[in-house]
């Protein structure tokens, strides 16, 4: 049996007719999924009808396997607030959510610091090392060239002048005063072969019953290695009171015999690495003499009348 269709009928069908409704365009989305690295295109693409009100548009609507839902919801945990709700997201150029970057802060200068620290560590080191080998270096050339002292030798003395005579002293005391000038020569050799030598003396003294009657020094002066010389040394007097030492002296206004002590110190000074590295000698000599005053000629000194220490 055939049944008309009702007006109302007719009208609630009108809309879904195909051949009514006109041709929607559609247009393609594509989902930021880890699908779209795989290459295959055509699986992350779908299509998405365009509706022209939001009445038409269905109350949930779904975005498929690979939608932004799905992509936003892997990055829920690190863009939601404490509240639980989604937080304001900014998004660049190409939709993409901005992440917060941390940042680090300083530079990466910082990172050479222990490197720099070992090269200042490896320069003390060498520093201290190369102090340490010279410091060796030079005790063994100073404990080298200490055997090698320098020979004192007293050759001879010779008077040209000599006076004794009452006289007074500064305040006044009358007591007797000698007058004398002589001439002293001693030998210095120098055996080292690798320095020389500087050579001075303290004071030269000839002593009469302790009291200095003539009194000289050697001027200081330089003196080549492996090389010998003579130096001269003047001695000199003048109104030097005796006291009561007076009284021992035996000497006539025509001279006389005169019982004398010489006494004196040489130093010898070698500069073996110039400044830094020095060695330095004494030499005491004392040598009892018995000068005739009458005599001019020079006096020879045995050299084991005399003490070398």
């Amino acid at each position: 049996m055939m049944h008309t269709k009702s007006e109302s009928d007719v009208t609630s069908l009108a809309p879904s007719s195909p051949s009514r409704s006109p041709k929607r365009q559609a247009y393609y989305v594509q989902s930021p999924s880890r699908d779209s690295h795989d290459g295959d295109k055509s699986s992350s693409m779908q299509a998405t009808p365009v509706y022209n009100s939001p009445m038409e548009s269905p109350s949930h609507p779904s975005y498929g396997r690979h939608s932004r839902a799905s992509s936003a919801s892997r990055f829920s945990g690190t863009f939601r607030s404490s509240s639980g709700r989604k937080a304001n997201r900014k998004r660049n150029d190409k939709g993409w959510p901005e992440c917060n970057v941390i940042q680090e802060e300083g530079s990466y200068d910082d990172l050479d610091d222990d490197r720099g620290l070992s090269r200042r560590c490896q320069f003390v080191i060498a520093f201290l090392s190369f102090v340490l080998l010279f410091t060796v270096f030079s005790l063994i050339i100073w404990g080298a060239s200490r055997p090698y002292k320098p020979d004192i030798v007293v050759k001879s003395i010779s008077v040209e002048n000599f006076f004794s005579g009452e006289g007074t002293d500064n305040t006044g005391v009358p007591t007797k005063m000698v007058t004398m000038n002589c001439t002293l020569k001693i030998s210095v050799y120098n055996p080292a072969s690798l320095f020389g030598i500087h050579v001075s003396s303290s004071a030269v003294n000839l002593v009469f019953s302790e009291i200095a009657l003539a009194t000289g020094q050697v001027q200081k002066y330089y003196q080549p290695r492996k090389s010998h010389r003579v130096v001269s040394v003047i001695l000199q007097g003048e109104k030097v009171p005796l006291y009561g030492a007076g009284a021992g002296m035996s000497v006539t206004s025509n001279g006389g015999p005169v019982p004398l002590t010489l006494d004196f110190t040489i130093k010898a000074r070698g500069e073996v690495i110039g400044k830094l590295v020095r060695t330095t000698h004494y030499k005491h000599v004392s040598c009892p003499l018995i000068i005739d005053t009458r005599k001019t000629k020079p006096v020879k000194i045995l050299h084991n009348s005399c003490t070398y220490t």
